[in-house]
């Protein structure tokens, strides 16, 4: 379906006479058009999150009104543009999605009358859950780690070896949602799973960023640890090791699709790469 439905045009209107703009920007941004949501509304909604007086949790409830609908389509955009307004609008939107007992409940969406619904509810599934998961992360945290300061004296570089052990498995939880997403290139079909293809990349990279401190800071710190903080740094390891698998495997599918410049100066350790003292115990 090219163009915005009869249905999306009534609901915007509707939207219009009880002077909701918010509503209104939500239901311009999830159309039935297939193609990511307008950078206009997006942008709008941003500005939204940033406004004292606008109800964040008004904000919120609207776009979790829209995933709802039976459309793959409508469910998808709202998916994307929450992820959008978590990486770019203000913390209080995020603040308030991971008090929430409960965020998405897609697990078992499936849009069986449009062409490619049967498809694009597996990745709607997929990503309603990565977002699920995003929140959660940050429940747990209290941070968000695609947003946080990175380098020698980042948080993850300097993070004490408690908090350190603690905080790398709720990234690997995050990073494990975002791999399972899952597309191959064959799969990239339209503007609208480009559109959160390009969210998770940007997410990936960023999520991976933050891990890859924590693992070296983890094994900078790894002769001075006590016996049992060595195990559990070890199991975090080995799992590093794999997702560094999953995750080469995810950039090349960016990358062969052109849907992201995949390459951003990313380095992987390969299997030659990996610190020799830990080698015997892996």
């Amino acid at each position: 379906m090219s163009g915005q439905s009869l249905t999306d045009r009534i609901a915007a209107a509707q939207h219009s006479m009880t002077g909701s703009a918010i509503s209104k920007a939500v239901c311009k941004a999830t159309t039935h058009e297939v193609s990511g949501p307008k950078k206009k509304h997006l942008d709008y909604l941003i500005h939204c999150t940033n406004e004292l007086n606008v109800s964040i949790p008004h904000l919120a409830d609207t776009l979790l009104e829209r995933t709802t609908s039976n459309s793959w389509i409508v469910v998808f955009k709202a998916l994307i543009t929450t992820h959008h307004l978590m990486m770019y609008g203000n913390e209080r939107l995020m603040q308030y999605l991971a008090s929430r007992n409960t965020l998405f409940n897609l697990n078992n969406f499936l849009d069986k009358a449009a062409l490619q619904g049967y498809n694009m509810s597996t990745f709607i599934r997929r990503y309603s859950r990565y977002l699920n998961e995003k929140a959660m992360s940050y429940r747990l945290a209290a941070v968000d780690f695609t947003k946080m300061k990175r380098g020698a004296d980042g948080v993850m570089r300097t993070m004490n070896t408690e908090k350190l052990i603690k905080t790398l498995p709720i990234i690997q939880n995050q990073l494990d949602a975002l791999l399972d997403f899952q597309p191959n290139s064959n799969e990239l079909t339209n503007g609208v799973i480009n559109t959160a293809f390009m969210l998770l990349f940007k997410d990936s990279i960023r999520l991976f960023a933050a891990y890859n401190e924590g693992v070296i800071n983890m094994l900078e710190k790894y002769f001075d640890m006590k016996k049992n903080q060595c195990k559990e740094a070890l199991e975090i390891y080995k799992t590093f090791l794999n997702r560094m698998t999953k995750l080469s495997e995810f950039l090349k599918v960016a990358e062969v699709t052109s849907v992201c410049p995949a390459t951003m100066g990313i380095s992987i350790w390969s299997e030659s790469q990996r610190p020799s003292f830990l080698s015997d115990f892996i």
